[in-house]
């Protein structure tokens, strides 16, 4: 098994450039702002996926203060169509995730694997759903956190892939937070939308995204008004998605400590 050194580890502040401008077809420059404190122990780590038929990235992340993570629960992140896990480090996600418990969220640890760009269904024999409901679990497991208290968080592709995953498996995970869901109306997250009745969805869009009248027919549909979530000021790349990660971690943490 080969060890990947993740970006942005020893930066106290970070600046991302060249993130991926939605249907522009070409990278833009978008500044992100990295909290200021430190990581917990970040992994990225190649596995063979049954479910895939190749090998995958296996990201994890632990809040700093919380040593490998055990008996934490779990949030499942289903990346969008231009990252992959090795690239989580460098978005800053496990400062991310060491900020929301300084200011007193419940901890809990990210992991993610490689999906591709497959919108996280199958196609053919290569299924990254299935990699993420059987195999992701048991690759946690194995690092001592608990799987009996899972959410799933993406944005963009990950984001439709989060809702679709919640739909195809009503309460295998307590809450779902999508990010500009890449969605459109009719397609299988609305036509299944009834199915998140019970699970508790946190869902956020820029009002500059090209996405946005779809998201906002998306909540529309739901069964239940969304648990959390804003239509605030931004576009669909993470200069937008890193503002709205504290909200979004705080609603995770909650739903992930609270009772069954």
């Amino acid at each position: 098994m080969r060890r990947r050194t993740l970006l942005g580890a020893g930066a106290a502040s970070v600046a991302v450039g060249g993130l991926w401008a939605y249907g522009s077809g070409r990278a833009a420059v978008a500044p992100l702002a990295v909290p200021s404190v430190p990581p917990g122990p970040e992994r990225c780590e190649l596995r063979y996926s049954k479910a895939r038929g190749t090998t995958v990235d296996f990201y994890t992340a632990v809040p700093a203060g919380h040593g490998d993570g055990s008996g934490l629960p779990v949030c499942l992140v289903l990346h969008g169509g231009s990252k992959r896990p090795a690239d989580f480090g460098g978005l800053g996600l496990g400062r991310f995730l060491t900020q929301a418990v300084a200011r007193g969220a419940a901890p809990f640890v990210l992991a993610g694997a490689t999906g591709d760009r497959l919108a996280w269904q199958p196609a053919g024999r290569d299924d990254p759903q299935r990699m993420v409901r059987e195999e992701l679990p048991v690759w946690c497991a194995a690092r001592g956190f608990d799987v009996a208290r899972l959410a799933a968080w993406g944005w963009s592709m990950g984001g439709y892939g989060s809702l679709l995953l919640a739909e195809a498996f009503p309460r295998f995970v307590r809450a779902v937070a999508a990010f500009s869901p890449e969605v459109v109306p009719g397609d299988a997250v609305f036509r299944a939308a009834d199915r998140l009745l019970g699970t508790p969805v946190g869902l956020w869009c820029g009002r500059d995204d090209p996405l946005l009248s779809n998201v906002r027919a998306l909540r529309r549909a739901l069964p239940a008004a969304p648990a959390a979530g804003t239509f605030g000021p931004g576009r669909h790349d993470f200069s937008y998605w890193s503002t709205v990660l504290p909200a979004a971690f705080a609603f995770i943490a909650e739903r992930l400590s609270s009772p069954a």
